[in-house]
């Protein structure tokens, strides 16, 4: 009897062993398939971005056809390749909008656009002026109304139409306010003495800085001639300008951007020129 009772408990002991066994290894199984489970939804979500990333591609890239077949320029979005700023950005920017900001300030930027006039319009005349101060805001915008017969509007690179003329001030007027609101300022511009010319006023030398007389710009950027703004705005910028008609407020904007990117370097060539730099907004 006794034999017979051990050999029940050990019985017992062997099934209750095999049980355990048995939970232990489906604990196991379980444990083994969430870990599968795991892994396959994180292959999941990482092919999710993958994929989101190419369909977000290939959006961008149909757009970019479309783009050219109706002669839009075509950017990247932030997400994908670094955006590189356009016209757009320099003709209506993020301006600081403090009262001091805004004010006229020490430094002023000009840029004028032409139109032509006599025979086969060959001779310019003044047409638009801007003036921006040193943080980008509008001074003056005004079309000025040429004292000649236009005889070519050049529109295609001026942005000067017939239509502008119904708003556009007295070659007199805008000389006055130009001349009152140089005085005592510092003049930046891209080859100045063209504008200053079409005005019919001058402006004192030490008073001026010309970008496209800025030694480091000519040779570093125009083998020692003159640069273009043009060039100058992509090659210093980074920006893309002047792809179809012209803005003398945006040609503005851009030259103060210059000046402002090569600030020391400018007033440095100054002082060693004129003995005495200046300073002030």
């Amino acid at each position: 009897m006794v034999l017979s009772s051990n050999w029940l408990e050990l019985q017992n002991g062997k099934e209750l062993g095999a049980n355990k066994a048995k939970k232990g290894s489906k604990a196991v199984k379980i444990k083994k398939d969430e870990n599968r489970h795991k892994k396959a939804v994180r292959s999941e979500r990482k092919g999710s971005k993958i994929m989101n990333m190419v369909y977000t591609m290939s959006k961008e890239i149909q757009k970019a056809e479309e783009d050219k077949r109706t002669g839009k320029k075509f950017e990247f979005k932030k997400e994908t390749v670094a955006e590189v700023p356009s016209a757009d950005f320099i003709e209506k920017p993020k301006l600081v909008n403090s009262e001091k900001a805004k004010a006229i300030g020490k430094y002023l930027a000009i840029d004028c656009e032409f139109v032509g006039v006599g025979p086969e319009g060959k001779e310019n005349a003044l047409a638009r002026v801007s003036l921006v101060n040193y943080y980008g805001h509008v001074i003056l915008d005004e079309f000025v109304k040429p004292r000649e017969k236009v005889t070519d509007w050049r529109t295609w690179v001026s942005g000067v139409k017939p239509e502008h003329m119904k708003q556009a001030v007295s070659f007199k007027q805008v000389q006055q306010d130009v001349s009152r609101m140089l005085e005592g300022k510092i003049l930046v511009g891209h080859s100045v003495k063209h504008d200053l010319e079409s005005l019919l006023i001058s402006h004192p030398k030490p008073m001026i800085r010309d970008t496209s007389r800025h030694l480091p710009f000519r040779q570093n950027f125009a083998k020692g001639k003159t640069p273009s703004l043009k060039k100058l705005a992509k090659e210093v910028l980074k920006l893309e300008i002047q792809g179809a008609e012209h803005s003398s407020l945006e040609d503005a904007r851009i030259t103060m951007m210059l000046y402002k990117a090569e600030k020391k370097e400018f007033e440095k060539l100054h002082k060693a020129t004129f003995g005495f730099p200046t300073s002030g907004r």
